[in-house]
């Protein structure tokens, strides 16, 4: 199965990407150094949404949520969100602004855990496409 994105979410990609929160930029960091052996992308359009960070080689979306993710209605769309990104096959793995500000290596370590889990099942991932 291939999993496609929505190509009109490219420039909104963009200007996110230009636009990153203290926490995003605190963990891309650590994440365009490979210090995981993994390319990983930021602000990644994906079906009809915006992961803040993706590897497509492991199928794993990064999400840092801020404050407005404890609203109950923005919890509910990334509830959505992610259920809909499991199906595409993409695991998500979130994580507070507050974790990626004070505790950053438990961040990492939590990515790395995944990222083991990974490896071990030898799991290969669909390529993500542009919608027809």
């Amino acid at each position: 199965m291939k999993i496609h994105y929505n190509p009109k979410l490219k420039e909104f990609a963009r200007q996110l990407r230009n636009n990153s929160t203290k926490s995003e930029i605190r963990l891309w960091q650590k994440l365009k150094r490979g210090q995981f052996g993994y390319d990983f992308h930021r602000q990644k359009p994906i079906d009809e949404y915006i992961v803040d960070f993706f590897c497509n080689k492991l199928q794993l979306a990064i999400e840092c949520d801020g404050y407005s993710h404890e609203i109950i209605e923005v919890w509910q769309k990334d509830v959505k969100k992610t259920k809909r990104l499991n199906q595409l096959g993409v695991r998500v793995l979130r994580f507070s602004d507050h974790q990626i500000m004070n505790d950053i290596e438990n961040v990492l370590r939590h990515i790395e855990d995944y990222i083991l889990t990974f490896e071990a099942n030898d799991f290969t991932p669909p390529p993500i496409e542009e919608l027809e």
